[in-house]
């Protein structure tokens, strides 16, 4: 008989006693590392890339969140006690990111006097009024110059009259950089492209409107070119003393002063504009209940808004739950068809179907006035009462199904013997329906409805694709028509028109948003009354 005999291996293990699978379970937990090492990698390199640039725009709040969150982030996926934390890191972020972040924010700007000639600060402010009144000193010096861009960012490259090179944009003031002469002038300076006779010619505009100022002080002038070749000094008539605070205008000799309104403003009551960002407090509140203009558009888009959310609410839950008290009878044949047959509207984007809704409603050439109604011209959407009308129908089309949906699985989940019961009593289905369906019905379906009611009360989508929130009012102040939601008005006084107000419009989104969390609350306290039926 053969004696087996066992060879170690060149380290010196009994290959007998290696467990089998070691190298395939080795290399299966190598995978899932060397993965979210990749992914925090990525994470990392978009995180210092986010870094540098918040850094170079001086935004040193953002760029320290985003350090912070970086670093937890690595801590937590690198951590092995922080299990938990892996699978709620991301949600939290995002939530933070998309949600908390722009309540934050619109309750800062809803404080500020931020909108069209308020968007920056005062320095920038001082800057753009100088530039807007500079002009041509008459027995300036020509500066021989060369037009350069970087990332779509032009610049002058000066030719002292020293023969040194100064580099400035209109952000930047002229510095001196090294460059290549020919024939004594700059043309040309490492990390910028020196433009063509051609390209200047296709961006004149841009480069007739450039100003360069001369130094950090928007006193000593700019310095402009008319043709990409010369450049001449222009001096400001409104010259900005720093320490009084106040600009002059050397041309007439008016003074304007900072009195804290976020512009400068002279004896007489005239602003200078732009202005800059500052803190009003609750003006805007105050401007938003108590502003004589817009007090009458306010009321009546607000009487609209709840008339629409509550009869959005009672139409699709009363359609809802008529189609699912039909199509959960037993003897109804093809249910199960019919049923997905009315999820349709549901399962349509809502922007979709009021888009094609608009269309079908067109007075002159819509499905409906030409095929329906024969050639009718009804106003569908430009008669104030029949756009309400419109917006109602078409809310109704896409908010029954999902009533439908949800009135199904409350009947569906209320017991035979409860209506065998009642039948066996005597009544009548109408007191079935009444007394037994519709309130265990409604225990089910009440948080929802007031869901329902919440997000028709700031249903943008369906007014704003439908209807544009038209026809427009003609004696209102502001933009608004006879079909705007409050959600709607905000978004006009904020984005549209000639003047854009985001102080304002952020005060009428913290309104409305206390608004419905008080309708929410004490509805869902009326629900509790429902909870006996259990």
């Amino acid at each position: 008989m053969t004696q087996l005999t066992q060879t170690p291996d060149k380290g010196g293990t009994d290959t007998a006693d290696r467990p089998r699978g070691q190298g395939s379970s080795t290399s299966g937990r190598m995978l899932p590392l060397l993965i979210k090492i990749l992914a925090l990698a990525v994470v990392d390199a978009l995180a210092v890339y986010a870094v540098l640039v918040l850094i170079g725009a001086k935004a040193w709040v953002v760029a320290g969140v985003v350090v912070v969150v970086t670093a937890i982030v690595n801590w937590i996926y690198f951590s092995r006690r922080a299990l938990p934390a892996k699978y709620l890191a991301p949600g939290v972020i995002f939530l933070c990111l998309f949600q908390v972040f722009v309540l934050v924010y619109t309750g800062y700007v809803a404080f500020t006097n931020y909108g069209t000639g308020h968007n920056g600060n005062k320095d920038q402010a001082i800057s753009a009024l100088s530039a807007a009144a500079l002009q041509r000193v008459p027995d300036s010096p020509t500066f021989p110059v060369s037009v350069v861009t970087r990332s779509e960012e032009l610049g002058l490259l000066v030719t002292a009259p020293g023969g040194d090179a100064l580099l400035g944009t209109s952000e930047s003031a002229l510095e001196p950089v090294e460059a290549t002469f020919e024939a004594g002038k700059a043309v040309a300076t490492p990390g910028w492209q020196t433009l063509q006779f051609a390209q200047i010619l296709d961006r004149t505009d841009e480069v007739a409107q450039l100003s360069v100022p001369f130094s950090d002080d928007p006193n000593e002038g700019a310095l402009r070119t008319p043709d990409g070749s010369n450049g001449y000094l222009y001096i400001s008539t409104l010259h900005y003393d720093e320490v009084a605070d106040t600009l002059t205008d050397e041309s007439t000799g008016k003074v304007y002063r900072d009195t804290g309104e976020g512009a400068f403003t002279a004896d007489d009551g005239e602003q200078l504009m732009p202005g800059w960002q500052v803190t009003v407090g609750l003006d805007n509140f105050a401007r938003a209940v108590t502003d004589a203009r817009l007090a009458q558009p306010l009321l009546y888009v607000t009487a609209w808004t709840f008339g629409f959310a509550l009869l959005s609410v009672a139409t699709t839950f009363a359609l809802g739950l008529f189609l699912a008290i039909v199509f959960n009878h037993p003897a109804m044949r093809g249910r199960k068809l019919y049923r997905a047959l009315l999820i349709i509207p549901y399962a349509v984007p809502s922007f979709l179907s009021a888009l094609v809704w608009a269309g079908m409603m067109n007075e002159s050439f819509g499905f409906l006035n030409q095929v329906v109604f024969g050639g009718a011209m009804i106003p569908w959407l430009s008669d104030p009462w029949m756009a309400k009308l419109s917006v109602l129908l078409v809310n109704l089309w896409l908010g029954f199904p999902y009533m439908f949906l949800v009135c199904t699985g409350a009947l569906q989940a209320i017991p035979d013997e409860l209506t065998e019961a009642g039948t066996v009593d005597g009544a009548s289905g109408w007191s079935i329906f009444r007394f037994i369906k519709l309130p265990l019905v409604l225990v089910s379906v009440a948080p929802l409805l007031i869901a329902s009611f919440a997000f028709n009360f700031n249903n943008f989508n369906i007014v704003y694709m439908l209807t544009g929130g038209g026809p427009r009012d003609p004696s209102a102040p502001i933009p608004v028509g006879h079909t705007d939601l409050l959600i709607s008005m905000v978004y006009k006084v904020a984005f549209t028109g000639q003047v854009r107000d985001y102080g304002l419009a952020s005060a009428y989104s913290i309104i409305i948003f206390v608004v419905v969390a008080i309708i929410s609350v004490i509805a869902f306290r009326r629900t509790k009354s429902l909870e006996e039926l259990n």
